[in-house]
């Protein structure tokens, strides 16, 4: 009887230890499979490189480095005046050539009324010159619009809301066309860019649930999956003197997963604008949480 007993405790401790190692396999699995998570990740958002439209001196400056600024709010001017100058020249020009314009239609007039009194050439040099004066008001009015287009642009505004960075420019500096003066963070593409492996890829969807932890920041964020990479760079093939593919002959045994860039738009209402680091990023079908986060 004692025996029975003592096999039939072994057989229940067996028993309990081979359903506690199905529960752990299968809460691991779901971990893996059914949540899946990285350490590689980084916080990310879309760089706006502010260069003036125009050249000229740069006459104020009314931000400072890191400052918040809204859309179309002024970054700084350029010398407006020499553009205030050229466009009152273009308007000057416009208004000669209309006056002149006039004329010359009021002396083709005449030459049609008076009929027989009028030479046939001197009706066509009447129109043909009303023409040409037609075609100059029409260039006239175009580099008018162009000097107060021009003028327009001495004012750079913030083309996106955002963090101004790198203010280096000062009044007396010369901004040319073109080139980068500073650089504005555009705070509504914070994102997350989360580099899965692969063998994920069949668990994550567009739309699914996202949990974000930084490092050193208790609290998650919370966001969606938007897109996932079409494909990567193919560190194995390289290009051919001779447009054939040139594919290295060398195999390991050991194949890694490759890693593919999935992009987590962050809730507007868990964004943080100052995100500079390293996040660990966790895919949400059922409550999951990360073990610190990546470098």
């Amino acid at each position: 009887m004692v025996a029975r007993l003592k096999l039939a405790g072994r057989v229940l401790v067996t028993l309990s230890v081979l359903a506690l190692a199905l529960v752990g396999a299968r809460r691991l699995w779901i971990h893996y499979n059914l949540e899946p998570w990285t350490r590689d990740g980084r916080v990310r958002a879309d760089i706006a490189q502010v260069s003036p439209d125009v050249s000229g001196l740069v006459t104020e400056v009314r931000v400072t480095n890191n400052q918040v600024v809204n859309k179309d709010d002024v970054l700084f001017v350029l010398d407006r005046p020499r553009f205030e100058l050229a466009l009152h020249q273009a308007e000057a020009s416009v208004a000669a050539i209309t006056v002149a314009l006039a004329q010359a239609r009021r002396e083709n007039e005449r030459n049609r009324n008076l009929k027989d009194l009028a030479t046939t050439e001197q009706v066509e040099e009447g129109q043909s010159k009303v023409d040409q004066l037609v075609a100059q008001l029409n260039s006239a009015r175009a580099q008018r619009d162009v000097a107060r287009l021009n003028l327009d642009r001495t004012t750079i505004r913030a083309p996106v809301n955002g963090i101004v960075t790198n203010v280096e420019l000062r009044p007396g500096d010369y901004a040319t066309v073109g080139r980068q003066v500073l650089a504005l963070l555009d705070t509504d593409t914070i994102h997350v860019d989360g580099y899965f492996e692969e063998t994920k890829l069949p668990w994550i969807r567009v739309g699914d649930r996202a949990l974000v932890r930084i490092m050193g920041i208790k609290a998650g964020l919370h966001g969606t999956v938007e897109s996932i990479d079409a494909g990567i760079e193919d560190r194995e093939r390289s290009a051919s003197s001779q447009a054939l593919a040139n594919v290295n002959p060398t195999f390991s045994w050991v194949r890694l997963a490759q890693r593919i860039p999935v992009r987590i738009k962050l809730d507007p209402t868990t964004r943080d604008k100052f995100l500079r680091r390293a996040a660990g990023l966790c895919l949400l079908r059922r409550p999951c949480a990360l073990q610190g986060g990546g470098t």
